[in-house]
């Protein structure tokens, strides 16, 4: 028996697919269009946190349900954090491309780098959850550094550029969707809310 509806604020199949793969059939995880939700959710905070907390109170208030969502970011130290929370529109933002461009991103990215020798950089991952009006928060995060130019054509975004550390300088790009999925900071994210779900669940039960 189904023990728990969860709506995830995001139409992406890939991140519906996986947190129901990690997650047992006591609980239901739907999308917005399986709710009937075509509304622009709005992204309007600062920080992560902010963001995620917004798209996720945004469900839980207006629909009724148990919600969560995620914002990623990547943080460069040598930019003191930028992109940060603009990371998906940093590259119109700077005069490069489009919002959600994601070659003028990481040209931009690039540009921005030139010449400079600490590369350091993570991605990080929050998600937020709603749950009968209490909100908890997950982080998942990935150290690294920014290559000096783009390298692989798998992945997404700024995968090209972004070498995670212990992989002997290899991009996000070069490796398979299972390799990245294993260290990935929004897998690290979604791994400490489906512990803690079924934790709780177990507790709701016992």
């Amino acid at each position: 028996m189904i023990r728990d509806l969860l709506v995830m604020a995001t139409n992406n199949e890939h991140k519906l697919r996986e947190v129901r793969q990690m997650l047992d059939h006591n609980f239901l995880i739907k999308g917005l269009e399986e709710i009937f939700c075509y509304d622009e959710i709005r992204e309007t905070g600062d920080t992560l946190e902010g963001n995620a907390l917004q798209k996720a109170h945004y469900m839980h208030d207006r629909y009724g349900v148990d919600s969560f969502a995620d914002d990623t970011g990547l943080e460069v130290d040598a930019l003191n954090g930028e992109p940060g929370v603009y990371t998906a529109r940093y590259g119109c933002m700077n005069g490069y491309g489009k919002s959600h461009d994601a070659e003028a991103n990481m040209q931009c990215l690039l540009d921005k780098l030139k010449g400079v020798e600490n590369r350091k950089a993570r991605f990080r991952t929050v998600i937020a959850l709603v749950k009968e009006g209490k909100e908890y928060l997950f982080e998942g995060v990935v150290e690294g550094e920014i290559l000096k130019e783009k390298s692989g054509t798998e992945g997404f975004g700024y995968d090209p550029i972004f070498a995670p550390e212990g992989k002997g300088g290899m991009s996000f790009a070069e490796m398979s969707a299972e390799e990245k999925n294993l260290i990935s900071h929004r897998g690290r994210a979604m791994a400490k809310l489906v512990a803690w779900l079924k934790k709780e669940y177990r507790n709701e039960t016992d």
